[in-house]
Order: C-alpha cells, then structure tokens, then sequence
C-alpha cells in the first residue's frame, strides 16, 4: 500500500480517522473526504435519518458486515438508556444495544427476484430507494470500480429524492463519483485491493459513530 511522509491535518480530525491514518497512511490523502462523509451521517442521523447500504458480491458482503457493526455494539456494549429501559421488562431491556438505523438494501431476496423479474435486476436497489429512502437519509454505494450500473441508478434516484449520498469506490471513482455528495476513493485499482482499503474505512466510520451517539 502507497505510503505517504506528509504529517496528519490534526486539528479537528477524529482521534479514530488520525488512528486509521497512522496504520494506513495510503488513506491520509483521502482523510478530510472520511470526516466529511462522518458529518453527513452523523447530521442524518441526529435529524432522525437512516443509512441505505448497497453494493455487489464481496460489496454486499462489505454492506452486510458494515449494517451489522451500525446495528448493535461494535466496540461499545451500547447500553440502553434509563428511559428506554423503563419501557421494556428487564429481562429483554438488560441484553439489547443501542443501535444505528442501517439497511443492507442486498437483503430482500423475494422482493429482488420479483422485480429483477417482472421488471428490471439493474433498477432493484433504485425501486428500493425510492420506496424506502425519505429526504435526509443517507445511501452509501459500495462499488470498487465505481461503475455497478445497478448502485449507479440507486444513487441518481436517492439524488432526485432528497437523500445524500456516499460513495465507497476505487481510485478513478467510476460513473458513481458523479452522483455523490463524497466520494471515497480508495487508493488502489484492483478489486481485491479496493475491498482492503474499504473494511478499515467503514470500521473506522463504525466507531466514529458509535462514540457520537453512545458515548
């Protein structure tokens, strides 16, 4: 991985993105893209928003693994709060976590063969956006060469829609680039090399969220 001698812009960087920095200083040229992206989640989030996940084959896996580090505790136990505990019986209120709003949009299998189906595979994450997507949320497109036609028109309707958009790519950025609100590229061309780059992104993303909302 590509190495860099420039020192971190540290002022106002997350402890974790000036960590992730440090252990993959190939991520540094892209570390004020990283808080960006942070911000718009964080600003959906606190407004009551959600975060739309997408990819294809090891970046539906990427999605899936993200949506389970956002769903319950990742470094954290995530304890409830005492209101939310005062809702609940203690047996179920003691073992559940706080959790982040996400949707891995991979994870409708009979929905998906129906439309891909009746109507258009390519266009399935789009009809999902359109259906589930509200304005103010977040889709993240997973695409390592940034062309995957099919998160393509996810993100051009959760454009239309109101959503903001995040993309998790490779270095040229693809079509998808165009369309988003932040663009992550990863440093690397090679899928394999892309998908190396990104679990330490969304982890570092991961944890960034995790101590915003508990602590």
């Amino acid at each position: 991985m590509a190495t860099t001698t420039n020192p971190l812009p540290a002022p106002d960087f997350h402890p974790e993105l000036s960590a992730l920095c440090e252990r993959l200083p190939g991520l540094h040229p892209i570390a004020a893209d990283i808080r960006h992206a942070f911000v718009l989640m964080r600003d959906s989030l606190h407004a009551g928003g959600k975060l739309l996940l997408c990819g294809n084959g090891g970046s539906a896996a990427d999605a899936d693994h993200w949506a389970g580090e956002l769903l319950k505790g990742f470094r954290s136990l995530r304890p409830l709060t005492s209101d939310q505990r005062a809702t609940l019986p203690p047996s179920i209120a003691g073992r559940l976590q706080g959790a982040i709003p996400a949707i891995p949009l991979h994870n409708f299998p009979a929905y998906s063969t129906a439309f891909g189906n009746d109507v258009d595979p390519v266009l399935s994450y789009a009809q999902l956006v359109w259906g589930l997507g509200r304005p103010g949320d977040v889709l993240v497109g997973l695409s390592t060469s940034g062309n995957a036609a099919n998160v393509h028109a996810a993100a051009r309707v959760a454009a239309s829609r109101g959503l903001r958009v995040i993309g998790l790519t490779g270095r040229a950025g693809g079509k998808l680039a165009s369309v988003c609100d932040i663009c992550l590229r990863a440093p690397a061309s090679e899928t394999y090399r892309v998908q190396e780059y990104h679990l330490p992104i969304y982890h570092c993303l991961s944890l960034m969220l995790e101590e915003e909302f508990f602590g």
